[in-house]
């Protein structure tokens, strides 16, 4: 279950990660933040974003054009 939502659909990089970035950075520690995008390159994206900021990726779907993520804040 996320703690926020961020609806990042229509948006093409860079937008869906920076949204992200601004999204938790008024999150705590532990919190989790659903993102929905409907840029394809969103799923190398946000695995390249964790991977750099030390977020932990729980979750990465497809449901139809719709791409969602769940991002754990951990720093």
């Amino acid at each position: 279950m996320a703690d926020q939502i961020l609806d990042a659909k229509g948006l093409n990089c860079p937008l869906p990660i920076l949204r992200a970035k601004k999204a938790l950075k008024t999150m705590s520690e532990g919190q989790k933040l659903k993102i929905l995008a409907t840029d394809p390159g969103s799923v190398k994206d946000f695995e390249a974003f964790c991977r750099t900021t030390g977020n932990e990726l729980l979750e990465s779907k497809q449901d139809g054009d719709v791409y969602e993520f769940l991002i754990k804040k951990t720093a």
